[in-house]
């Protein structure tokens, strides 16, 4: 018995929208097929956007060895350095930023600290009564041993 017949004489059923792309390829692919017919790449099936064609190229005339690739066109030189800001400017941005990333912080609740602290505390009882246990319980070996 074929689905055809399962679902009933004649109907046909409807193809499932294909689910969300989980990798970027996927997503790329999926954005190129979706172009308007004006937009689309000049390649056809090429894995990115037109806009983003990387600089490197394989060597059309095939002198290249195998899997070697080659520029287009030389790097340009920088012919400046950028100027570093001052101290000053450097220490307000510095400031700037660590106030950005504390209004971040998902601060705990009076009774959260409470807790913590507690918890804290209650383990650090308890390291060290094992290490004065067993500090005690070595000195007995020990002596015990060598007399």
């Amino acid at each position: 018995m074929s689905d055809n017949d399962a679902g009933g004489k004649g109907q046909e059923q409807e193809p499932k929208r294909a689910a969300r792309p989980v990798t970027a390829a996927a997503r790329r692919e999926r954005r190129a097929s979706a172009r308007p017919a004006g937009k689309a790449a000049k390649d056809g099936d090429r894995a990115r956007p037109s806009g983003k064609a990387s600089a490197a190229s394989p060597v059309p005339d095939g002198k290249a060895k195998a899997g070697e690739v080659k520029k287009g066109r030389a790097t340009p030189k920088r012919t400046r350095k950028d100027k570093k800001p001052s101290l000053f400017a450097r220490l307000v941005r510095f400031i700037r930023e660590v106030w950005a990333e504390l209004r971040k912080v998902i601060w705990p609740t009076r009774k959260q600290m409470v807790t913590y602290t507690t918890v804290v505390l209650v383990f650090v009882a308890f390291m060290v009564a094992l290490v004065s246990l067993l500090d005690f319980a070595f000195r007995k070996g020990v002596f015990w041993l060598f007399g």
